[in-house]
């Protein structure tokens, strides 16, 4: 995989246009999920993604707010994605078990 270097130290956009933490596999979408899913701060980014330097995540941080609009589109679209898939596998036999016997 190629990526293009970016205005920011530790963001790079991978060939398919996607934002990139550099020197790892996560992705700046990510990073942004668990802030709005958790509340997260930068530290608590650190604590749960240690593998992270505190420049990496400020730089994602950054980046997500300069080009929020285009990010949450993203986010929103990954949402979706997973909603529709969700609904097209169905419950599980599993699931349905438990439900069945009032577990779930």
């Amino acid at each position: 995989m190629t990526f293009t270097s970016t205005d920011y130290k530790y963001i790079q956009i991978s060939d398919n246009g996607v934002a990139m933490i550099a020197g790892t596999t996560m992705k700046v979408t990510e990073l942004i999920t668990a802030v709005k899913a958790y509340g997260w701060s930068p530290d608590e980014l650190h604590n749960n993604y240690p593998q992270l330097s505190m420049s990496q995540i400020h730089s994602a941080l950054a980046y997500y707010w300069d080009n929020k609009a285009e990010l949450d589109a993203e986010i929103e679209r990954i949402d979706q994605w997973a909603a529709k898939t969700r609904k097209a596998a169905g419950e599980s036999s599993i699931a349905g078990k438990l439900r069945a016997q009032g577990l779930r």
